[in-house]
């Protein structure tokens, strides 16, 4: 699988998901526009994939919430063309509907939902020329209900309906739109709900439990999901567990 002369634009590159994404693409020939908001982290992500001999990415201090025109723009700019919009940011958080929060609300879905729909929005012209296609990072969240997570469920439900839509309208304009939706990935993502250096080996070793392979997810197995529907493959409007088999358990303590 190469992506040899492939330009691919990743958002949310800075760590996790997105930065592995991008290291792997670039491994594999792609010349990657990395999107991030953190700048010192997303500059490391940079240094890191020039140090081992892959192109030099072009990296852009962004937020896709108010940035989507930009973030086009320059990529566009520097290398001239687009085959690939890998929509990886967004943000997590717990709440329910007791303890439901409008300005929350509204945050997760700008982030994970809206800003994914403009942005995508915005690429389609470029994906046009190269009949490239999009892959959007959603969630296992996106088709399970957990109760802690209501807004998050919510967001990424949402982006599996997009994706399948989105795969429908464009289809006539030869652009596949698809996602994957990991479970748990070993990533900083989980800070946002308490989970940091003190705690994190006894965290991830009780979600292992949930897991029919009895692990959790690396960001390794998400960036092969990644590529794999990035490539020139048969498939469309389609997402994709990279799970565990955790979809198949009844376990809720996710």
């Amino acid at each position: 699988m190469s992506f040899s002369g492939k330009v691919v634009l990743i958002t949310g590159a800075s760590s996790g998901i997105g930065a592995d994404a991008a290291h792997h693409l670039a491994s594999k020939g792609a010349s990657v526009s990395i999107v991030g908001r953190n700048e010192k982290r997303l500059n490391e992500v940079a240094k890191e994939i020039s140090k081992a001999g892959h192109p030099t990415p072009l990296a852009i201090v962004a937020d896709v919430t108010k940035d989507a025109e930009r973030i086009i723009n320059e990529t566009i700019k520097h290398f001239g063309k687009l085959d690939v919009l890998v929509n990886n940011a967004g943000i997590f958080g717990s709440d329910t509907v007791t303890g439901f929060d409008v300005n929350g609300f509204d945050r997760m879905l700008n982030t994970n939902l809206k800003s994914v729909i403009v942005i995508t929005n915005l690429a389609i012209p470029h994906l046009e020329k190269t009949k490239g296609n999009v892959v959007n990072v959603s969630s296992v969240a996106g088709l399970k209900a957990f109760g802690s997570f209501m807004t998050y469920c919510i967001s990424k439900s949402g982006l599996d309906q997009f994706t399948k839509c989105a795969a429908l309208d464009l289809a006539s304009k030869n652009i596949r739109v698809n996602s994957v939706n990991p479970a748990t990935i070993r990533t900083p993502l989980f800070a946002a709900i308490g989970i940091d250096k003190s705690n994190e080996a006894q965290f991830y070793e009780d979600q292992a439990k949930i897991y029919l392979v009895k692990r959790v997810g690396e960001v390794s197995d998400t960036s092969s999901a990644i590529a794999y529907l990035a490539s020139e493959s048969f498939i469309n409007g389609t997402c994709l567990p990279v799970d565990g088999g955790c979809l198949l358990g009844t376990n809720e303590n996710f």
